[in-house]
């Protein structure tokens, strides 16, 4: 497979590879904290049904007791609770929000902080998972819960240590012998002769005012009094008290009487500054483990995508020269026929010229054909779907495939009775048949067996869900082999673009992520199941088409379409000149009335003026702000039924309704033969042009 791209050279990339490999590896083992990266493996904007655990330091391992977590799904490891998990972790991904919370793991002794945040942008549909021992935090709450209670007990057990009464109007206050003796009054005058300034000069001079402004506003108000202060005992030194009473007022709110007690608080205020101080403490320790979790998590994911981007360019840069090496290859052979031509022409020899002319298009149809594959790759190559039965397909395709493995590969095919209807590009189909059988054939070096099964298939949510894919009919065709199998670390990333087993000069890595990027692109998705030693069988999954009828590849064998047999007017709409004019000679040769315009303004102006067209051959993407949709659209406001054919170089989904098209649309793709738009042109204007979905 990826024969195309064959003279991609990859010893450069994988080097490059093997060292960013080993500067992230040492990146991760400098940190303490453990760190791991999940991959949601129905991408993003799927169900979320589970994700692949694809790498983790050393120091995961050691927060969290789990040993050999890369290359495990949440699935294996956590069945029970992995919707818990899958909703958290989905909800990062798709809001990318940080999600923080604390974990006991009990397997090795630890409170573990988890921080979770989206690595890199929402398509690629990963999360990075940071593991922080907080078992010292957790300590210390311990400890300050237990002072809490301490504080509990001392207010419990908080002594009276006496009560007075102090008569307002006479300003003359009344003490118990508690009361007495704790200040060192003498008994007989506490009990009658006492005034206020006597009680307020054991008050600690820093703590006189409030005292002053805390009676003064309950004896203008009346009613309950409490009031925290610091009083000179009888040994000489100040102790901390709490003074609770009441004030009664008089019918004319003066105040009267005010009775209170006397409370020893200076055990509670000890044991309360203590908690303050743990508290602050706490409160630093936690402030302080926030900015180092966010400055690691931050710095981490920096790095990362610094070393994504890295590698990313080296596969770039590597893909690039090898494009460019096989277009300039492509480019030659045009520009040596084109010159040969003119030099035939010059020379009379028209002869010649045919046999010029083939080759150049020999070199377009390999020009197209590894954009296609580029397209495939990127799941934005232009599909043309048509209702097809896959057992038809796949016996049409049997004689191929057995020249493609050879003869020490026994194939074997397992149609299913009934088959639906699917909806597919049949040429992609047959390409993504013959790439994964060709795949099988590398897999049995020694010879095997090869087995081609298509099925109906009904998914419930749950097993669509797990597949990626709404639920509803779908028609499976599998490819499997009896070959040597793949390991867990292979199977997880068999997918994933520039990744591949083989040789250096073997293969791209290209091949298995264009079959995955066409069943995604066709409504469907694939999947792989294989065990080392046991074979593998690569499954793809296509929906079921409403309608029963296959469509028939009309037979042409290189006769041209016959001419109009009454002149159609067509709209021709390209900003490429060079585009527009080779089409438009073309449905001039075949007789057809042509009008052209090089953008969608000036071809609604244009169409104000020719409202009789009868086709619409429009470019998608075009400048001045109309696309070729855009201008369907307003043309078909006036004109609901007239026919249009799309000419793009790619599937521009924003443009075309995500591939979904109307009847009496269809596209075609650049490069194209005459006699492709003469038999696309026919259909439409004929008014029997197959609705695209």
């Amino acid at each position: 497979m990826d024969t195309d791209l064959a003279s991609l050279s990859r010893a450069a990339l994988e080097e490059q590879l093997a060292q960013s490999g080993v500067r992230r590896h040492a990146l991760l083992e400098a940190i303490d904290d453990g760190f791991c990266i999940i991959q949601f493996i129905d991408g993003p904007h799927g169900p979320l049904s589970d994700y692949l655990h694809i790498e983790a330091n050393s120091g995961y391992e050691r927060h969290t007791g789990i040993r050999g977590i890369v290359g495990k799904r949440l699935r294996e490891i956590e069945p029970d609770n992995a919707q818990t998990w899958l909703d958290l972790y989905g909800h990062v991904l798709r809001t990318g929000e940080t999600a923080r919370f604390e974990q006991e793991f009990r397997a090795v002794g630890r409170h573990i902080e988890v921080s979770a945040r989206r690595a890199g942008p929402v398509e690629l549909g990963q999360v990075a998972v940071l593991f922080r021992d907080i078992t010292a935090r957790k300590m210390t709450e311990a400890a300050l819960h237990e002072n809490v209670q301490r504080v509990q007990l001392a207010l419990a057990a908080g002594a009276i240590i006496g009560t007075w009464f102090w008569d307002v109007p006479a300003d003359q206050f009344s003490v118990d012998d508690g009361f007495a003796q704790a200040f060192g009054f003498d008994a007989a005058t506490g009990r009658t002769g006492l005034k206020l300034a006597d009680i307020v000069a054991t008050v600690h001079p820093d703590d006189r005012a409030g005292l002053a402004a805390a009676m003064t506003a309950s004896l203008q108000r009346g009613g309950a009094y409490s009031h925290q202060y610091r009083t000179r005992r009888h040994d000489g030194n100040y102790y901390w008290l709490e003074a609770n009473g009441r004030v009664d007022l008089a019918a004319d709110g003066t105040p009267v009487a005010f009775p209170g007690v006397l409370i020893d608080i200076e055990g509670r205020r000890a044991v309360e500054a203590e908690r303050d101080r743990a508290l602050a403490a706490l409160r630093a320790l936690n402030d302080t483990l926030e900015q180092r979790v966010e400055e690691r998590t931050a710095a981490l994911l920096q790095a990362q995508e610094a070393l994504r981007q890295s590698q990313k360019m080296d596969a770039v840069g590597q893909l690039t020269g090898g494009l460019a090496h096989d277009f300039n290859n492509i480019l030659a052979g045009v520009a040596g026929s084109l010159e040969l031509m003119k030099i035939r022409l010059g020379q009379g020899r028209v002869l010649d010229l045919e046999r010029h002319v083939g080759a150049a298009q020999s070199a377009v149809r390999r020009a197209a054909a590894l954009t296609q594959r580029l397209l495939a790759f990127s799941r934005r190559q232009t599909l043309d779907p048509k209702p097809s039965n896959l057992n038809r397909i796949v016996a049409s395709m049997r004689e191929l495939v057995c020249r493609s493995v050879g003869p020490a590969i026994a194939v074997d095919t397992m149609a299913a009775d009934g088959l639906w209807t699917t909806f597919v590009d049949i040429g992609q189909l047959e390409n993504a048949l013959l790439n994964l059988c060709i795949n099988a054939r590398d897999a049995m070096p020694g010879g095997g067996r090869l087995t081609i099964a298509t099925a109906n298939q009904t998914l419930d949510d749950a097993r669509a869900r797990e597949r990626g894919v709404a639920a509803g009919d779908y028609v499976a065709l599998s490819v499997g082999d009896s070959g040597v199998g793949m390991t867990a670390e292979v199977l997880a990333r068999a997918f994933d673009p520039f990744f591949t087993t083989k040789p250096a000069g073997q293969g791209t890595g290209l091949g298995l992520s264009m079959v995955y990027g066409f069943a995604g692109q066709s409504g469907g998705t694939a999947w792989i199941t294989s065990q080392p030693g046991q074979g593998a069988t690569v499954c793809l999954l296509l929906p079921r088409h409403a309608g029963d009828s296959v469509w028939e590849e009309p037979a042409t064998d290189g006769v041209a379409v016959a001419p109009a047999l009454w002149r159609k007017k067509i709209l021709v709409v390209d900003d490429e000149p060079l585009v527009r004019t080779v089409a438009v000679e073309m449905l001039d040769d075949l007789g057809y009335d042509v009008i052209e315009a090089d953008d969608g303004p000036s071809a609604l102006a244009l169409f104000a003026g020719h409202q009789d067209i009868d086709l619409l051959v429009t470019d998608v993407g075009m400048p001045n702000g109309m696309t070729g949709r855009q201008l369907a659209d307003a043309i078909r406001a006036r004109r609901p039924d007239l026919p249009v054919l799309f000419v793009t170089g790619y599937a521009e989904h924003a443009v075309l309704n995500h591939g979904h098209l109307e009847r009496g649309m269809q596209i075609l793709t650049k490069p194209f033969a005459a006699d492709a738009l003469a038999r696309r042109v026919q259909e439409l204007t004929a008014g029997e042009g197959t609705p695209q979905r």
